[in-house]
């Protein structure tokens, strides 16, 4: 019986470009090799051109520094027909999409996949768009009856031309506030602003990676993470798990994340059964809400009089051996290898197109 040729796809033009890769290469190392044949494309982050990742090639953080995706590597054909490297098909029966933030996690690459009807993991068009845009999403929760963070939307049109307006709309927030980008990652072009003297400059560093600005008010809570994954056509949840952020940062920044080992992670959370009870039924709500598929990790903060806030959705989680995601279900019964395989097994048996998602 051949094996089932799993292209894993990583890098990109977004910001987390460098996650990506740590991620696929994660998945490279731990995919069960008597049912897959894992090939390792990369697009590459100045040109986007899509790339031949040799496995030999380093995936990992060294000395410090990230891993991207090499720009001198053979490069590969793509269109609506497949791909393939000098001419030679390459046979792929299906994505594995591990492209972090725009053009990836955004129903770009998805759409791809759709018109080129070749199987992929994880969510539709437009679960992944909708999920990608903070703003929308914070729509959607509530509507279902979640509680989110108090905030605004400050685009880079309105700032320049209406700031008279932006300024009144600021001023019924209190501070601090959180402004970010509302469609970015890994917590990249976010600032925690604790006055309105340091406000231009971080509105500033959210517009360099979105024109879209959302503004929220602190949520003062522990970071409780639940993990959602669509196994055998029922939506399962995790036990939910606490990341704990190292006092010498103000929030969970890019480099805490990924930098400083300054987080550790308690799974499950030390927290009431019910609680924990409500955090995995409100993931699941989320989760269905915005018609995802396949996984998703959602972000929660547990406040001390027991209220429960959704911060955000990310319907392309990080994906190390050591990411959340895949501890959470560690924690939960799945290993590593076999959440690969139950992703990658949804993957081929959901039809594609808008009337399959």
């Amino acid at each position: 019986m051949s094996k089932i040729v799993v292209a894993i796809l990583c890098g990109g033009r977004s910001s987390e470009h460098e996650i990506s890769c740590i991620s696929a290469g994660g998945i490279l190392g731990a995919i069960n090799r008597d049912i897959y044949e894992p090939v390792l494309i990369g697009i590459t982050r100045t040109a986007g051109r899509w790339v031949l990742i040799p496995e030999s090639y380093s995936m990992g953080i060294v000395d410090g520094v990230l891993p991207t995706v090499p720009e001198d590597a053979q490069e590969i054909s793509t269109d609506l027909h497949g791909f393939s490297v000098n001419g030679k098909a390459l046979h792929i029966d299906v994505i594995f999409p591990m492209l972090h933030g725009p053009y990836g996690e955004d129903g770009t690459i998805q759409g791809f996949c759709e018109i080129a009807n070749i199987p992929y993991v994880g969510s539709g068009v437009l679960a992944s768009a909708v999920a990608m845009d903070k703003s929308f999403t914070k729509s959607i929760f509530e509507a279902h009856g979640m509680k989110v963070a108090q905030g605004i939307l400050i685009t880079v049109e309105q700032w320049s031309s209406q700031r008279d307006g932006c300024e009144k709309r600021l001023s019924m927030l209190t501070y601090p506030i959180f402004v970010k980008p509302a469609r970015g990652g890994s917590s990249r072009g976010t600032s925690k602003v604790r006055s309105r003297d340091e406000f231009d400059e971080a509105i500033a560093e959210a517009h360099r990676y979105d024109r879209k600005a959302l503004i929220e008010e602190m949520v003062s809570g522990r970071e409780i993470e639940c993990a959602v994954l669509e196994m055998d056509g029922a939506v399962r949840t995790s036990q939910p798990g606490e990341v704990i952020i190292d006092s010498r940062f103000e929030f969970y920044d890019f480099e805490a994340k990924y930098l400083d080992d300054a987080t550790d992670a308690k799974i499950p959370a030390n927290i009431p059964q019910d609680a924990s009870a409500e955090i995995r039924r409100l993931a699941s709500l989320a989760f269905t809400s915005l018609g995802c598929s396949g996984l998703a990790r959602v972000d929660f903060f547990y406040q001390e009089n027991g209220q429960i806030v959704i911060n955000e959705i990310n319907t392309i989680p990080g994906f190390t051996p050591t990411s959340m995601f895949p501890n959470l279900w560690a924690e939960s019964g799945i290993n590593y290898t076999q959440l690969i395989h139950e992703l990658i097994k949804t993957a081929l048996t959901r039809v594609n197109s808008v009337l399959g998602n």
